[in-house]
């Protein structure tokens, strides 16, 4: 990093390298630590299963799936997986894994009340952000608040706005994560093994082997590159790469530890949380990822293989892995009339959208917004957007 440390800055961090914004970090093991020697172990421990709670990020509205992502109705409101809101069926998936009034959604304060309408979630449930600082924060005032309640807790973190399947695979790996993070006191990630060199998602380099239930390969991350160009998307690929999946089970206090040791943007705010000035926190905190605050930075990283599929629905093209395309490779959503016509997505939320004669189109109606472009270019909406104000395109 660049310039003078600011406060709470650690002397020493892994080097980041890499040129055209793409951020490649390694990750050292502490040398005073192997985890080849850890004991095995055979199930998920029963005192670390009973001390999970579960997160899940809600913030943001999706601009990538505009025009049907609005503020008053964000993108995990729609349903973009399968009939049922992304909320509600991250809030089953979580569930599924500890008990239902272990579960804290993390949002935005415009957006706690329509998730909460969506779900039948009360005040309670919510973790509310009173600013946008991105995962960072969002996630160290989590782990400070189930602190307070258990202060040996392990914290499963989940998105809002992931295509997990199926269950009982899910289930299973974060438990082991779970049994992983408790007994090394690591900040765990799950790591999904790549289907296509994708230059969007950021990729995990695994390293030494850890100790992990049967089935389930666990290990040190030994660095992590972050959307990567294609040659080197396809190169990680090759070596056995995995996507960071974005799902994470650690300790809260390790997690605590390590953003205060490593996250110059947190640091020097922890106090306001043990102050309990969650206001505060937000307001001194500099927007971060978690990704880029704590993990990439911390020596006391390690990853399971997720045993099940994963996807990020993060834009319209999402839909052409998570619904079934027609003979002609059209995935077809609402009213849509096609003929003569292959590789469109179609979305129609209200009236009747027609295709005729065309091919590889993206066209989405919602509300009185009707958005036509080549369907290469969906990954790109959000770009096209910033570059045309007045569209009434949602904030993120």
């Amino acid at each position: 990093m660049k310039g003078a440390l600011a406060e709470g800055e650690p002397t020493s961090a892994p080097a980041a390298r890499g040129g055209l914004g793409v951020r490649i970090f390694e990750v050292m093991t502490p040398p005073d630590h192997d985890p080849a020697t850890a004991p095995p172990s055979s199930a998920p421990n029963a005192n670390a299963s009973r001390r999970l709670w579960a997160t899940i990020l809600a913030g943001g509205v999706g601009a990538r799936f505009w025009p049907a992502s609005t503020p008053d109705r964000p993108k995990q409101l729609l349903p973009l997986a399968g009939p049922r809101p992304l909320v509600v069926d991250a809030l089953r998936r979580a569930e599924g894994v500890v008990s239902p009034d272990r579960v804290r959604i993390l949002a935005p304060t415009d957006l706690a009340g329509p998730i909460g309408e969506a779900t039948g979630l009360g005040p309670d449930a919510f973790f509310v952000e009173p600013q946008a600082r991105g995962t960072g924060p969002a996630l160290a005032r989590a782990a400070w608040e189930i602190a307070q309640t258990d202060p040996a807790a392990v914290m499963i973190s989940l998105h809002a706005d992931h295509l997990l399947r199926p269950e009982p695979a899910f289930r299973e790996t974060v438990l082991a994560a779970a049994e992983i993070a408790a007994r090394e006191q690591l900040l765990v990630t799950v790591a999904s093994p790549p289907d296509r060199p994708e230059t969007g998602y950021g990729y995990i380099r695994p390293g030494r082997p850890l100790a992990a239930p049967p089935g389930v390969r666990s290990y040190r991350v030994e660095g992590f590159v972050e959307k990567p160009a294609a040659d080197e998307a396809e190169r990680l690929v090759a070596a056995g790469a995995r996507w960071n999946a974005g799902i994470f089970v650690w300790p809260v206090q390790v997690f605590l530890d390590e953003a205060a040791a490593r996250s110059p943007e947190m640091a020097g705010a922890m106090r306001q949380l043990d102050e309990g000035d969650v206001a505060a926190f937000f307001e001194r905190c500099r927007p971060v990822s978690v990704d880029e605050a704590v993990l990439e930075r911390s020596p006391r990283v390690g990853a399971v293989d997720a045993l099940f599929e994963w996807d990020d629905v993060g834009s319209w093209e999402s839909l052409a892995r998570t619904r079934t395309a027609d003979r002609h490779g059209n995935v077809l959503q609402g009213d849509v009339v096609v003929a003569d016509a292959s590789g469109n997505i179609a979305v129609a939320e209200r009236g009747r959208v027609v295709l005729l004669g065309v091919d590889d189109l993206l066209v989405v109606r919602a509300d009185d917004t009707t958005l036509v472009m080549p369907r290469r270019e969906s990954p790109h909406l959000k770009r096209y957007l910033d570059a045309l104000p007045g569209l009434g395109r949602p904030a993120e």
